[in-house]
């Protein structure tokens, strides 16, 4: 019987424990998050705590069955729709898009494993990567996808202000991951709702793309659309719980991807 990887967190391991543990079969999987405002009461680095909260528990659920290792956390990523707000970082589409092409290089020459799922945090992230994945495959021979939590998650909250940031679906994320990062006196009902027809207009429509701001008052207060009110660490448990059991079916869909192109 093979041993056990000490920890099943790449950055944890040495090198020569990456000779002995990581495989041709194992699923490497990359945390993207982004430090960008998550109104009064939810941290720069919500995305970052969600982003690497979903991957830690979806290496430890499939550990046995795929082989799933953590790899390091991409904390900035693009969150120009933010910059109005003190503490927001974002990188160039081009810085980001060299990293993720220089990573995934360096994935390729320094590991065995070619199969990646992307963890992504955050939603202004989607674009590029779905461009991006292309290149990682076609360049340097990942087998590669991308998981984005919140739209994953069959579990959804009802409202009646359209959740899109730092509403309750991050805030109950946040609340089962990391409670302690909550500032639970500053969560309140928006004083001022925006307004449906702009969200759906500016950000949710298809159709056109705009380059939208979460300053923007028919679309955010305070930095958040959504209201937070009814958020709750036990359904943000659900989440979590509908969000790994989705996955298992895009590990199994990889693998088997995996197994066409060998």
């Amino acid at each position: 019987m093979a041993k056990s990887p000490p920890t099943r967190i790449i950055g944890e391991l040495t090198f020569g424990e990456i000779a002995e543990h990581v495989s041709a079969r194992s699923i490497l999987c990359l945390p993207i998050g982004a430090i960008e405002q998550h109104g009064p009461h939810l941290p720069l680095d919500t995305d970052v705590v969600i982003a690497e909260g979903i991957t830690q528990r979806l290496v430890e659920r499939y550990a046995a069955e795929f082989d799933t290792f953590r790899l390091p956390t991409i904390s900035v990523s693009l969150s120009r729709e933010h910059e109005w707000a003190s503490g927001t970082l974002s990188l160039s589409i081009v810085a980001f898009t060299a990293m993720m092409r220089d990573l995934g290089q360096s994935i390729a020459r320094s590991m065995p494993a070619r199969d990646l799922v992307i963890v992504n945090g955050h939603g202004g992230n989607r674009g590029i990567l779905q461009n991006l994945i292309y290149e990682l495959q076609g360049d340097f021979g990942l087998n590669v996808c991308v998981l984005h939590p919140l739209a994953l998650s069959k579990v959804k909250a009802q409202g009646g202000v359209l959740d899109i940031h730092a509403g309750p679906e991050e805030t109950s994320l946040m609340l089962a991951l990391a409670p302690e990062r909550v500032r639970r006196d500053r969560v309140g009902a928006p004083a001022s709702p925006p307004d449906p027809k702009a969200i759906v207009r500016l950000i949710v429509d298809q159709g056109v793309t705009w380059p939208w701001s979460s300053a923007d008052p028919s679309l955010a207060h305070d930095g958040v659309t959504g209201d937070p009110t009814g958020a709750s660490a036990e359904f943000g448990e659900r989440m979590i719980e509908s969000i790994l059991g989705e996955a298992r079916q895009m590990l199994e869909q990889l693998r088997r991807r995996n197994q066409k192109s060998s």
